[in-house]
C-alpha cells in the first residue's frame, strides 16, 4: 500500500504538471534535455518557482489562485549580505493548517538581477533522499533548482507543514543582489491535481548595497545626523516608522556601517579631537575604540571580507592607511598623497573593501584592489566630489563624481560603462544609496537649505522626493563617501 500511495502522490505533484506543459510546449521541445526528463520522474519539472520568466505550480494545480490559502512557503537562512564562496544553510518550509493538506512539496532557485543562476546548491546525505537538484533554462539563462523527491513529500510526526534543508554556496565573486524564489504546494493527497493550495515567496540577499539601512530591509532610508544636538533621525522604508537616536557630539564625524554584521546600519561617530570611535551596534551594543589622531580621515569598510564594517583611517600627512579589521586585525599600508581623498570600495567584487584614493589635482583614481592589484583611472576634475557606489548592480564599486558647478553626475560603471546626467544644485550634498531596493546605487542629493531629498531611482528612472531634515543636518548616506 505504501508504494501505491507514493505513486499516486507523484502523479499529483509532478506528472500532471508535466503533462500540461507537454501539451503546451510539445513533447520534443520540452524533453529536449535528458536531465529534465529524468528529473520529472520524481519531482516537479524546472521553472515553477514564480521567479521572473517562470510560472508557479498553479500551472497544474488550478483549483485556487496562488497564495489564496491559509498557508505559506518560507525561506530561512538567507543572509542579509552574502560573501563570496561562503556556504550557508537554507531551509524551506511549506505550511498549510487547512484540514485537507496532508503532503507538501517545494521548488527553489537563486538568481541574479540578470536572471542567471547565482551560486550552487548541495544536498545533505539522506537515505532516502528528501531533496534533489535539477536544471532548467529560462530566457536563455541556465538556472539550478532544489526541490522535493517522492520521499521528501512526507513528514514524520509533524502535521500541517514540511521542512527541507540544504546548502547554498555563494558565487566566487560578488554579482550584486541575489533573489531566492520558492514555490510550495500544500496538497490533499487525493491522487488528482485539484483541491491543492500553492504558495510563493521571494527572499533577497544583497552585496552590501543597502547603505543607511537601519531597519534591515533591502532599501537605504532617508536619514540625517544633526550635529547641533548629536541626534540621528531615520525614516524606516519598511514601515514608515520614525526613529530618533541621541548618539554623538557637535564636531563628531559620522561613520555609519554594519559593524556587527546583522544587516542593519549602526549609529557610529568618529571624534577627531580624541581619535575615538563610538559605535552603537544594533545587535552587539555600545563599543568605543581609540584609533586615529588629529587630521586623520575616517575610511570605514569591510577590508577583511567577513561581513562586518571595520574601523579604518587615512592619514593625509603620511599617505598611510590604518585598518583595525574585525577578523584580520591591525594593518598599515602606504597608499596616497596628502591631497588625496579616500574612496574605499569593493572595486574587484571579491567581497573585500579595497584601499583607493581620488586625487583632485589630476582627477585620477588610484585603487589597490585586494584580489587583482593596482589600477588607475583618469575620471574627474579638481572641483568634483567623489560619489562611488554600485550603480549597475554587478557587486562591484563604480567610480563616480558629482560636479557641483553644473549639478552633473558622471559614472564609470564596471559593466554598463560611462553614464552622465544632471541631477542637483551646487549646494546639494551627494547622497547615493539603494533607495528602491534593486541592488543598485541610486543617484541622490540632500538639499540642506530646506531638508529636501531628491533620488533618481535606478529601477524605473522616476524621481523620489521627500522632506526629511533641516538646515545643517548631515545626510547619513554621505557618511559612506569621502568628505
Amino acid at each position: 500500500m505504501k508504494i501505491a500511495y507514493s505513486r499516486i502522490v507523484f502523479v499529483k505533484l509532478s506528472v500532471l504538471g508535466t503533462a500540461v506543459l507537454i501539451a503546451v510546449l510539445g513533447i520534443s521541445g520540452y524533453f529536449g534535455s535528458g536531465s529534465m526528463a529524468s528529473a520529472a520522474s520524481s519531482g516537479p519539472s524546472a521553472s515553477h518557482t514564480n521567479a521572473p520568466g517562470e510560472d508557479n505550480c498553479t500551472a497544474c494545480h488550478t483549483s485556487y489562485p496562488v497564495n489564496s490559502g491559509e498557508g505559506s512557503v518560507a525561506i530561512g537562512g538567507v543572509p542579509h549580505n552574502y560573501l563570496p564562496n561562503k556556504p550557508v544553510t537554507i531551509t524551506v518550509t511549506t505550511a498549510d493548517p487547512g484540514p485537507s493538506a496532508s503532503i507538501f512539496g517545494f521548488q527553489l532557485t537563486a538568481i541574479d538581477s540578470q536572471g542567471r543562476k547565482a551560486g550552487t546548491f548541495s544536498l545533505p546525505v539522506q537515505n532516502p533522499a528528501k531533496t534533489q537538484i535539477i536544471n532548467g533554462i529560462v530566457g536563455g539563462n541556465q538556472r539550478e533548482y532544489v526541490e522535493h523527491t517522492i520521499d521528501g513529500l512526507f513528514t514524520t510526526g509533524v502535521f500541517g507543514s514540511n521542512t527541507w534543508t540544504f546548502t547554498w554556496t555563494a558565487p566566487p565573486r560578488m554579482v550584486g543582489k541575489i533573489d531566492f524564489h520558492a514555490s510550495g504546494n500544500g496538497a490533499n493527497g487525493d491522487g488528482t491535481n485539484s483541491g491543492d493550495y500553492i504558495y510563493t515567496t521571494t527572499q533577497p540577499s544583497l552585496a552590501g548595497s543597502a547603505i543607511a539601512n537601519f531597519d534591515g530591509d533591502t532599501k537605504s532610508e532617508f536619514s540625517v545626523y544633526r550635529p547641533s544636538t548629536g541626534v540621528w533621525y531615520s525614516l524606516n522604508s519598511s514601515d514608515g516608522g520614525f526613529v530618533a537616536t541621541q548618539f554623538g557630539l557637535n564636531g563628531d564625524i559620522i561613520v555609519p556601517g554594519d559593524y556587527d554584521g546583522d544587516g542593519k546600519t549602526d549609529n557610529a561617530v568618529y571624534r577627531p579631537s580624541t581619535g575615538v570611535w563610538y559605535l552603537l551596534q544594533s545587535s552587539a551594543g555600545f563599543a568605543a575604540t581609540a584609533f586615529g589622531t588629529a587630521g586623520d580621515i575616517p575610511a570605514q569598510g569591510d577590508y577583511d571580507g567577513d561581513g562586518k564594517t571595520d574601523i579604518a583611517v587615512y592619514r593625509p600627512s603620511t599617505g598611510v592607511w590604518y585598518l583595525l579589521q574585525s577578523s584580520a586585525g591591525f594593518q598599515a599600508i602606504q597608499f596616497g598623497l596628502s591631497e588625496d581623498k579616500p574612496v574605499p570600495g569593493d572595486y574587484d567584487a571579491d567581497g573585500k573593501t579595497d584601499i583607493a584614493v581620488f586625487r583632485p589635482s589630476t582627477g585620477v583614481w588610484y585603487e589597490l584592489r585586494s584580489s587583482v592589484g593596482f589600477a588607475a583611472f583618469l575620471f574627474g576634475l579638481p572641483e568634483d566630489k567623489p560619489a562611488e557606489g554600485d550603480y549597475d548592480g554587478d557587486g562591484q564599486t563604480d567610480i563616480a563624481v558629482y560636479r557641483p558647478s553644473t549639478g552633473a553626475w558622471y559614472e564609470l560603471n564596471s559593466t554598463t560603462g560611462f553614464y552622465a546626467t544632471v541631477f542637483g544644485l551646487p549646494t546639494d550634498i551627494p547622497s547615493p544609496g539603494d533607495f528602491d531596493g534593486d541592488g543598485k546605487s541610486d543617484i541622490g542629493v540632500f538639499r540642506p537649505s530646506n531638508g529636501n531629498w531628491f533620488v533618481l531611482r535606478s529601477s524605473d528612472q522616476t524621481v523620489l522626493y521627500g522632506t526629511f531634515g533641516t538646515n545643517g543636518d548631515v545626510p547619513v548616506p554621505s557618511g559612506y563617501i569621502a568628505r
